[in-house]
C-alpha cells in the first residue's frame, strides 16, 4: 500500500509539473476531442519520435515539422468514425453518447502525459488519492491503444491500480497477457506467441534449421526474438548468428556495417528479422548498402505490409522476402470518411512559433491543411491496422451496453467505474462484419496470421497471400507453389548447417550447435530411431539389424528341423543301423551255440549289440527342437552305451591274448582272470565309471536347452549347453582312452589263429571312430550354425557304425555265406595250425 501511495504522489507531482511548465492554455484541436455521456481514450501516434541518442531527459515536441506519421492518421480517423458510427445506431447503445479524448504519443513522454491525462479527475487537472481505488472515477472509462509494445506496458502499468480497460491494437508483445501485472490489459491484434509459433511453423514447412535472428531494440523486438529462439530452439532449429538493432541506428555507422559483415559471412541463407518499421527501415537501407542478396528475409507482423520498408531504394534485389501478417481486414466506410474530413472547413492552420501552444499532444496541424489531393493513401497495411483500433472500440460500446442494460432499448445512465466495464468487456462476444469478436482468459482475441510474400514480378511491389495459420493448437495451411524464390529453376532455398544424413546414420554434432554434425553409420545390431537421430538405439535381444539400419528385424530361430532333407537322411541312416543291431541281434540269438558266436563273446555279444542301440538311440534327440529330455540324454546315453561296446570290446580282444598266449606262460594268471570273472568284472568296473562321470555331468553341468544370441546377429540359436561342460570333455576323454585300450589289445592279437584274427577289422573301425570325432571337433571349431547337431550325430553314427561294421559284420558274413567255416573241425583246424606255427618259431 505504501508503494502505491508512493507511485501515486509522484504521478500527483508529476502531472503538476506538466501543467506548470507546459502549453496549459493550449486548447485542443477540436478533432481530437468529442463530448458525450462517456468518454473513450484514443493514444495514436500521428507523428514520429526523434530516432537519436540523449544525454539528459527531454521532452519530446509531437507537432513537428516533417516528423508526420500517415499510418498513426488512419488509426486515428477509424476510432474518431467508429464512435461517430455507434452513436448514430439505434441497436448500440441507444440514448447514449460517446465522446472520446485523442491523444498524439509520438514519444514515450507524450505517452506518459497522455495517459495522466486520462486518469485526471472531471474538472480539476490533477489525480486524487483514494485509499479505495474501486470508487475512482475519472473522466474517461476505457483507453484505446497506444501502438507499441513499450508504450502500452507503460500505460498498462500505470491504469492497472484503477483497473481501467487499455485495449491495444497495435503492442503484441507475449509479456503484456500476464494478468498478474497487467490485469486491466486487452488486445484486438494477435499475441506474439502465436506470431512466434507461426514463425517457427514456417521454417519448420520449408527445412530451414541454420537461421540467423535480428531483433529491434525495445520490447517489441528483444522479447520476439527472445521467444523466437527459445521456440525454434525448442524445434531443432540452430541460430546461427543473433543480433539487436539498436534505437542509435544509423545506416552507414560502424554498428551496422558489423552487424551486416556479421550476415554476409554466416552460412545460414534464412534471417528472421523481428523488428519495429522504423528500424527495421534503418536494418534494410543498410542490407541494401552492404548489397546483402541471395537471402530469404522472414518479417515479423509489424513490417511485413509496410509501405516504409518497401519504399527503401534497392530492396527487391536483397532476394526472397516472406512475411506474418495479421489478416486483411477492411473497416467500411473509412475511405470516404477520410474524404469528407479533407474536404470539411476546418479553417487555416495555426502557426507555431516559439513557446506556443504547439506543443500539446492534441494538435495536427497537417491535418488540418489536407485537401483532397493531399490526404493520406489508405493502403492494406494501415487499413489491417485501423480495422484492429475500430474493432477496439466496439468491444468498448458493446462491453457499455451489457453494463448500462441496453438489451431492452433504453440504457440506463448512471455512474459507472473502470473496473464494471473491463468485467464486461472480458465478456463481449458479437458480430462485426461478419469477424466474431471476443477475448480469452489472457485479453487476446481469437484471430489468425496470413502468410504472405513479397512479389516484384511487376511494376509496383504488392504481396501475394499464400495461406494462414489457425489455432488452438497452431496450423500452418500454406500453397507453396505461389512462391516466386529467387534462386535458379525456383528451388526452395535450403538453410541448413549439415546436410541430412542418409538413413541408419546417426548425427555426431562438430561444435556448440546441435545443426552442424557429422554422419556416422549405427553399428550393426543397433538402429536409428527417428525421435533421436543424434544416438543409435540397442535393437532388443529378440531382433537384430545390419550395420546403417534404421529399424531393427526379428531374429531368425533356428535348430535342425525334423522336416529338413539332411534330417530325413540321418534319420534314415540311424534307422537303418538300429535295424541291422536288431537283425544281427536276432541271427546270433539264432546260431548261439555256433563256434562263430562263441568266439565272438557269446552272450556278451547280446550286450555289445545293447549298448551300440542304446547309443544309436541317443541320436534321435539331435533331430528337432531341443529339449529337457533331449538335452539330458543324447551325449550322455551314447557316451554310456558306447563306453559299454568298447569296455566290452577291450575286454574280448584281452581275453583272447590271455588265452592263446598267457595260459601257458603264465598259467596262474590265466586261471585267476576265469575264476574271477575278470571279463564281466572289467566290463562292470568300466561302465560304472563312465555312469558316474555321466550322473556328476547331469548333476553339475546339467545339459538344457538354451537360445543362443552372441553367435550370429541375425539367428537365434536353439541348442543344448553340453558342448561347453566339463562333464562332456571327461565323457569324451574316457571313451578316447577305451578306444585306445581296445586298439592296442587288437593289434597285441594279429597273430592269433585266422578265426579268432580281429585285428585288422576293430583296427579299421577304431581308426574311423579316431577320424569321425576329429573331423566333428575340428567342423565344430570353424562352424557354429544350425547343422552342427547333424555332424554331431554323424560322427556319433560313424563310431557306431564303424564298431559295428568292425566286430559283427565279418562274424555275420561267415554266417550267412560261409557256413562251412562256422564249424568246430574248421575252428580246431585253425587252432592246430597256430599251434604248429607257433611250435616252429
Amino acid at each position: 500500500m505504501l508503494l502505491c501511495t508512493a507511485c501515486l504522489v509522484g504521478l500527483q507531482l508529476l502531472i503538476s509539473c506538466c501543467w506548470a511548465f507546459a502549453c496549459h492554455s493550449t486548447k485542443p484541436s477540436p478533432d481530437f476531442t468529442l463530448p458525450g455521456d462517456y468518454l473513450l481514450a484514443g493514444l495514436f501516434p500521428l507523428h514520429s519520435g526523434c530516432l537519436q541518442v540523449r544525454h539528459r531527459p527531454e521532452v519530446t515536441l509531437c507537432d513537428r515539422p516533417g516528423s508526420f506519421n500517415e499510418h498513426g492518421y488512419h488509426l486515428f480517423q477509424a476510432m474518431r468514425l467508429g464512435v461517430e458510427e455507434i452513436n448514430n445506431s439505434t441497436a448500440l447503445l441507444p440514448n447514449v453518447t460517446l465522446g472520446y479524448q485523442l491523444y498524439d504519443v509520438c514519444s514515450d513522454s507524450a505517452n506518459v502525459y497522455a495517459t495522466l491525462r486520462v486518469l485526471s479527475l472531471p474538472g480539476p487537472r490533477h489525480i486524487e488519492l483514494q485509499g479505495d481505488l474501486l470508487h475512482y472515477s475519472p473522466k474517461v472509462l476505457a483507453v484505446i491503444g497506444p501502438d507499441t509494445t513499450n508504450r502500452a506496458a507503460t500505460t498498462a502499468a500505470l491504469l492497472s491500480p484503477f483497473l481501467m480497460p487499455l485495449i491495444s491494437y497495435g503492442a503484441s508483445s507475449e509479456t503484456l497477457s500476464v494478468k498478474r501485472q497487467y490485469p486491466s490489459f486487452l488486445r484486438t491484434i494477435p499475441n506474439d506467441k502465436y506470431q512466434v509459433e507461426t514463425m517457427v511453423l514456417l521454417l519448420q514447412r520449408f527445412g530451414w534449421t541454420w537461421i540467423s535472428l535480428v531483433g529491434s531494440s525495445g520490447d517489441y523486438g528483444q522479447l520476439g526474438v527472445q521467444a523466437l529462439e527459445k521456440q525454434a530452439t525448442d524445434q531443432g532449429i540452430c541460430i546461427a548468428f543473433k543480433d539487436i538493432v539498436p534505437f542509435s541506428a544509423q545506416v552507414g555507422d560502424e554498428r551496422m556495417q558489423r552487424l551486416m559483415r556479421h550476415l554476409a559471412q554466416s552460412t545460414a541463407t534464412v534471417v528472421v528479422v523481428f523488428s519495429n518499421r522504423p528500424l527495421a527501415r534503418v536494418f534494410f537501407e543498410s542490407v541494401v548498402l552492404a548489397n546483402l542478396t541471395g537471402k530469404v528475409w522472414v518479417a515479423s507482423e509489424a513490417w511485413a505490409l509496410s509501405r516504409h520498408i518497401t519504399g527503401v531504394p534497392g530492396i527487391q534485389r536483397i532476394g526472397t522476402v516472406l512475411g506474418v501478417t495479421i489478416q486483411k481486414r477492411t473497416v467500411p466506410g473509412l475511405k470516404a470518411f477520410e474524404e469528407a474530413y479533407a474536404r470539411a472547413d476546418k479553417g487555416a492552420p495555426r502557426p507555431c512559433h516559439k513557446s506556443s501552444c504547439c506543443s500539446s499532444n492534441q494538435v495536427c496541424r497537417e491535418c488540418e491543411a489536407f485537401t483532397a489531393h493531399t490526404m493520406p493513401k489508405l493502403k492494406g497495411f494501415s487499413m489491417s491496422s485501423a480495422y484492429n483500433a475500430y474493432q477496439a472500440v466496439y468491444a468498448v460500446a458493446h462491453g457499455l451496453h451489457q453494463l448500462l442494460g441496453c438489451a431492452s432499448g433504453v440504457c440506463s445512465r448512471g455512474r459507472v467505474y473502470p473496473w464494471q466495464l473491463l468485467e464486461q468487456i472480458h465478456k463481449v462476444n458479437f458480430l462485426l462484419h461478419e469477424d466474431t469478436v471476443m477475448f480469452n482468459d489472457n485479453g487476446d482475441p481469437l484471430s489468425s496470421y496470413n502468410i504472405i510474400a513479397w512479389d516484384w514480378s511487376g511494376p509496383k511491389w504488392t504481396f501475394t497471400v499464400l495461406g494462414s495459420s489457425t489455432w488452438y493448437p497452431v496450423q500452418l495451411d500454406i500453397n507453396e507453389t505461389k512462391i516466386q524464390w529467387h534462386g535458379k529453376d525456383n528451388q526452395v532455398p535450403k538453410s541448413v548447417c549439415s546436410s541430412d544424413c542418409l538413413e541408419g546414420h546417426q548425427r555426431v554434432v562438430t561444435g556448440f550447435h546441435h545443426c552442424c554434425f557429422e554422419c556416422v553409420p549405427c553399428g550393426a545390431g543397433t538402429f536409428l530411431n527417428k525421435s533421436d537421430l543424434y544416438r543409435c538405439q540397442p535393437c532388443g535381444k529378440e531382433e537384430w539389424a545390419p550395420e546403417g539400419s534404421q529399424t531393427c528385424f526379428p531374429r531368425t530361430v533356428v535348430f535342425l528341423a525334423c522336416q529338413e532333407h539332411t534330417s530325413w537322411v540321418l534319420l534314415a541312416a540311424n534307422t537303418l543301423l538300429l535295424l541291422l543291431l536288431l537283425g544281427t541281434a536276432g541271427l546270433f540269438a539264432w546260431h548261439l551255440d555256433t563256434p562263430v558266436v562263441r568266439s565272438a563273446g557269446g552272450r556278451l555279444c547280446f550286450l555289445m549289440l545293447g549298448s551300440l542301440a542304446a547309443g544309436s538311440s541317443s541320436l534321435y534327440g539331435f533331430l528337432g527342437e531341443p529339449t529337457r529330455p533331449a538335452c539330458l540324454l543324447r551325449q550322455a546315453l551314447f557316451a554310456l552305451g558306447f563306453t559299454i561296446f568298447l569296455s566290452c570290446l577291450t575286454v574280448r580282444s584281452f581275453q583272447l591274448i590271455i588265452i592263446f598266449k598267457f595260459s601257458t606262460k603264465a598259467p596262474t594268471l590265466y586261471h585267476a582272470w576265469v575264476q574271477n570273472h575278470g571279463a564281466g568284472l572289467f566290463v562292470m568296473i568300466s561302465s560304472a565309471a563312465q555312469l558316474l562321470i555321466c550322473l556328476t555331468w547331469l548333476v553339475v553341468w546339467t545339459p538344457l536347452p538354451t537360445r543362443e544370441y552372441q553367435r550370429f546377429p541375425h539367428l537365434v540359436m536353439l541348442e543344448c549347453t553340453e558342448a561347453n561342460s566339463l562333464g562332456f570333455i571327461l565323457a569324451f576323454l574316457y571313451n578316447g582312452l577305451l578306444s585306445i585300450s581296445a586298439f592296442a589289445c587288437s593289434y597285441l592279437g594279429k597273430d592269433l589263429p585266422e578265426n579268432y584274427n580281429e585285428a585288422k577289422c576293430v583296427t579299421f573301425s577304431l581308426l574311423f571312430n579316431f577320424m569321425s570325432w576329429i573331423a566333428f571337433f575340428t567342423t565344430a571349431s570353424i562352424y557354429d550354425g544350425k547343422y552342427l547337431p547333424a555332424v554331431n550325430m554323424l560322427a556319433g553314427l560313424s563310431s557306431l557304425s564303424s564298431g559295428f561294421g568292425g566286430y559283427f559284420l565279418p562274424k555275420c558274413y561267415v554266417i550267412l555265406c560261409r557256413p562251412d567255416l562256422n564249424s568246430t573241425e574248421h575252428f580246431q583246424a585253425s587252432i592246430q595250425d597256430y599251434t604248429r606255427h607257433r611250435g616252429s618259431t
